[in-house]
């Protein structure tokens, strides 16, 4: 902590962070709809009123606390990718999807409030909390593809192939983050991306289990399809199993 800070900012950014750790009991304990601020206020010896000091409502609350749970994330992915040399990109590609998975099997609440959670006003710009710890987030993946596509040039479709409503869209979106990838490489980006999460979703919240009972096996064989639709090398260590 800066030790500039007086007794009395010290003694608020304590408390904005006894506020956070209860709100995620509650939500590990209720799921997001139990996180109010009554009980949380009565936890760290505060009332209710003065609560709203830090938080002005539910959702400003919710919006730090999906912030620090978006950090946690990136940051387990992050130190998995480290691990290994920059010029490993299977490996590096394997064990960051690998870190997501497993951060959201360990903690289902905290993967359902950033991931499928509605937070304040749909129809109101992105918070600029969020926008920075979801650009760091997706950085993560979007920094490996790009690295990947440099390495090696894998089978695209060309641009005039694509519909045009997803052109549209395609080159909008990278004229924005400045990606600097073919359209079509962009297309097969959100497709990996949709098939992970789309299979982790699945499988965090249970809607797997009338078929499997180890989803394992499953998210294996969709690694080593993804990695050869990249162009990479499938190795046998690769398999958690």
């Amino acid at each position: 902590m800066n030790s500039s800070l007086t007794r009395r900012e010290v003694n608020r950014e304590t408390n904005l962070v006894d506020i956070r750790q209860r709100a995620r009991e509650l939500l590990v304990a209720e799921g997001p709809a139990g996180v109010t601020l009554r009980p949380i206020a009565r936890a760290i010896g505060l009332t209710a009123p003065a609560l709203y000091r830090y938080y002005a409502s539910r959702e400003d609350l919710l919006l730090d606390l999906i912030a620090d749970l978006y950090d946690e994330l990136t940051t387990s992915m992050e130190r998995a990718r480290d691990e290994l040399a920059r010029d490993d990109l299977t490996g590096r590609f394997i064990v960051v999807t690998r870190a997501f998975r497993r951060w959201a099997r360990a903690h289902p609440r905290e993967f359902e409030l950033v991931f499928a959670t509605p937070v304040g006003d749909p129809g109101a710009p992105k918070d600029d909390r969020l926008e920075g710890c979801g650009q760091r987030f997706g950085g993560v993946f979007q920094g490996l593809f790009v690295e990947l596509w440099m390495h090696q040039q894998f089978p695209v479709v060309a641009d005039e192939q694509l519909d045009p409503r997803l052109r549209r869209q395609l080159r909008q979106w990278a004229a924005d983050n400045d990606i600097p990838l073919p359209l079509g490489a962009l297309d097969v980006f959100l497709t990996c991306w949709v098939r992970l999460y789309g299979l982790i979703s699945l499988e965090v919240f249970g809607h797997l289990s009338f078929a499997l009972t180890d989803v394992e096996p499953m998210f294996d064989a969709m690694l080593s399809e993804l990695a050869q639709r990249l162009g990479l090398s499938w190795r046998a260590e690769f398999s958690a199993g």
